[in-house]
């Protein structure tokens, strides 16, 4: 059995769909922070075998060692990350902009 299940996941909020869209956008994020690091690493590294191996360890260690999907499905479940359905961004942008036009 898996763990979170689905059902843990979406909260009665989501269908599976959205939380497998959400998951992917999170997970792609999460590999573009990866190579990120990484990249800062590599453009530091100075030839020195000792301190290299420090620079690749100032990677985030769940990026490293954990499949981007993994630490997406990790996040939702702890509430790192949340999930926004396009009428809800609408409604707060709507509710942003009336309050500037106010102003």
């Amino acid at each position: 059995m898996l763990h979170p299940t689905i059902k843990e996941l979406t909260k009665d909020k989501y269908n599976r769909y959205e939380l497998a869209l959400a998951t992917a956008k999170c997970a792609r994020m999460l590999t573009d922070e990866y190579v990120k690091q990484r990249e800062e690493a590599e453009k530091s590294m100075t030839g020195n075998k000792e301190s290299d191996r420090n620079l690749m360890n100032s990677i985030d260690k769940d990026l490293k060692d954990e499949k981007a999907i993994k630490n997406a499905i990790t996040r939702f479940h702890d509430g790192r990350y949340e999930i926004y359905r396009e009428e809800k961004i609408a409604a707060e942008v709507e509710q942003t902009a009336e309050k500037l036009i106010e102003e």
